[in-house]
């Protein structure tokens, strides 16, 4: 905008470019994405399983965010548990050797400290981990390893911690609760309460006021 005698008003011309500026389609930021610019820490991780048919496609459960996926070896993470799991902290994670698709998750990590997380129980996913269902155990709280048999993904052993800081699993006030291995045989849907071979080897019989 000019004044009379033919110069350009600097005023007018900045509130010209403010007009233009408010007038713009705001659909073209569409396009943005959200991206991380740091700081470049995930936090604690206890469990960590790796595909057995595709070397790209990696598992990590963290100890308070669920668990998540890559499928390009690590450059880029997928959490693929949120609105499936009741508990953020993950203890363990096992994916079944005869069949990918099968994942298993143990909550609650068992990496004691002052503020440890409980979990509830075990997930599966039987499609690579777009969904999940609960299998129960949620009175172990906190899962350190889940094995699934090398030829029968419906086979799992579950080796559980138990309550970090009080009684476990129905054991009797005042007394000595001891972790317990768990197998799962899903054609039957029932969970049993075992003792480890290696266990007997080692330590002998539990007495009766160690198991419960």
């Amino acid at each position: 905008m000019g004044n009379d005698n033919g110069s350009v008003n600097p005023q007018a011309t900045q509130n010209s470019n403010a007009v233009q500026q408010a007038t713009i389609d705001p659909t073209l930021l569409n396009s943005l994405e959200w991206r991380l610019i740091g700081p470049f820490r995930g936090g604690r991780v206890v469990a960590v399983a790796g595909d057995p048919v595709h070397p790209q496609v990696f598992y990590f459960g963290s100890t308070g965010g669920g668990v998540w996926k890559t499928t390009d070896g690590g450059i880029l993470w997928e959490n693929v548990s949120d609105g499936y799991f009741k508990r953020a902290s993950v203890g363990a994670i096992a994916v079944s050797t005869s069949d990918a698709n099968v994942i298993y998750v143990g909550m609650g990590e068992t990496t004691i400290r002052s503020n440890v997380s409980h979990g509830d129980g075990v997930y599966k996913s039987t499609d690579g981990g777009k969904t999940w269902i609960h299998l129960g155990l949620a009175d172990t709280r906190n899962i350190a390893k889940i094995r699934v048999h090398p030829q029968n993904p419906d086979l799992v052993y579950v080796a559980a911690l138990g309550h970090a800081h009080g009684p476990t699993m129905g054991a009797k006030p005042g007394s000595r609760s001891c972790s317990a291995a768990i197998k799962l045989e899903l054609l039957i849907s029932r969970w049993t309460r075992i003792i480890p071979v290696f266990y007997m080897q080692l330590y002998g019989k539990p007495s009766a006021g160690h198991m419960h």
